[in-house]
């Protein structure tokens, strides 16, 4: 019989939050909550700690609902690059322990620890020793399942919080997970969940006891995937770290303050999103080869185009000439819209060779651009996202914050 694999689940409690306080300790005994601008369409709760969760205050909510329950609730805004910056530390604290480590979002990751069970002790073992060495080392908390495959030991992250460890094995999974509602099975939905109460399925454990076949008629292959979670049949590997899948686009998106009406509206939001996607494709030493333009209207109704470009660039003087033609041709450019998001596709190397214009003034042209937003994002690097900008984004009354335009 083939020995059970060892998975852990490390789940960060309210990360962002957590993250927050340690620049803020003064707040450590008051209910926080990190949101976006209350005075835009992102006034939402984004992640809250403790304190905040006794009054019943939960993610995605809106600040006004938030502040409804608790008038007290201190709002304090994101800050993404600390965020990526503290998930880096915690993923090299897993990585002593194991070389496969699957970070799942920037605050959850999975590790498969079977190979270094001899080394550290049993799974609950390490997953403690874990937990101490992050409050130790950068005074955060999470919660760790502990499993034989990746869902368990997802669920078994979620069991207990904060600061705990659930261990779920083979011998105790019925009796710990069936009895929760089904809505609690990992990649389960509302509105599946309604569908599966309406068929007389309410807990994890009448879902496992149910005809595959069935389930499979009404939902088809999440059916079956359904039922294999179930029943602790999930069998897929926790990848290594080093062998996560390489980026295949870099886009940027924003819901903005009021609706974009016209074209000057369209050409700034336009020219701030193409110079943060040409950023981050410099930052990653990556071209793109096309572009590709979502837009939303305030019915929520969505279109998506996208253009190969003559010769991958990482300019944003290209991507915004590139996404401006795009909405010309597919958008009546005078009907509102709600958000806009702007991507760089098929990515390549910077170093890899391409075909040179036929016109030695094209490449001039474009070597200049090039070296320019090169210039631009080394005076971002020391002085701040908000040092140099293009003359038309200055004052603008759309939510644009020109610090997110800093590189990483």
């Amino acid at each position: 019989m083939t020995q059970d694999r060892t998975i852990l689940h490390c789940d960060m409690n309210g990360f962002y939050a957590s993250v927050e306080l340690l620049q803020l300790p003064h707040l450590k005994d008051k209910p926080v909550a990190v949101c976006g601008n209350p005075e835009s369409r992102h006034g939402i709760i984004l992640a809250k700690n403790e304190h905040a969760k006794k009054y019943g205050i939960v993610t995605a909510e809106t600040v006004w609902q938030a502040k409804k329950k608790c008038p007290d609730l201190v709002l304090v805004p994101p800050h993404h690059r600390l965020y990526k910056e503290y998930s880096l530390k915690i993923n090299e604290i897993y990585l002593r322990f194991t070389d496969m480590v699957e970070p799942f979002s920037i605050d959850e990751s999975w590790l498969d620890v079977t190979g270094s069970l001899k080394l550290f002790g049993t799974g609950k073992e390490i997953g403690d020793r874990i937990r101490e060495m992050v409050q130790e080392e950068l005074g955060l908390t999470l919660s760790v399942g502990v499993s034989f495959n990746k869902v368990f030991a997802k669920m078994g992250s979620d069991y207990k919080k904060p600061n705990a460890t659930t261990v779920i094995t083979r011998e105790n999974y019925q009796k710990i997970l069936w009895p929760l509602p089904v809505r609690e099975l990992f990649f389960v939905g509302q509105a599946t969940a309604e569908k599966l109460n309406q068929m007389g399925i309410s807990t994890i454990g009448q879902l496992a006891q149910a005809q595959p076949q069935v389930l499979t008629a009404v939902f088809g292959k999440h059916g079956q995937q359904m039922y294999e979670y179930a029943n602790g049949l999930e069998n897929s590997p926790v990848s290594r770290y080093d062998d996560r899948e390489e980026i295949k686009s870099v886009g940027n998106g924003i819901t903005f303050r009021r609706n974009l009406e016209g074209e000057k509206d369209i050409s700034v939001a336009v020219t701030a999103l193409s110079d943060r996607v040409a950023t981050r494709l410099r930052a990653g030493h990556v071209k793109c080869g096309g572009v590709k333009v979502d837009i939303k209207d305030p019915m929520f109704h969505t279109i998506s185009r996208q253009k190969q470009l003559d010769r991958p660039t990482n300019t944003a003087a290209e991507i915004r000439e590139a996404v401006m033609e795009l909405i010309r041709k597919s958008w009546k450019i005078n009907d509102p819209i709600r958000l806009l998001t702007v991507t760089g596709i098929n990515l390549h190397q910077e170093n890899e060779a391409v075909q040179l214009s036929l016109f030695d003034t094209v490449d001039e042209r474009r070597e200049k651009e090039e070296k320019m937003e090169r210039t631009m994002d080394s005076i971002r690097r020391k002085f701040g996202g908000r040092a140099i900008t293009y003359g038309g984004l200055m004052g603008n009354d759309i939510g644009i914050d020109m610090e997110e335009e800093k590189p990483k």
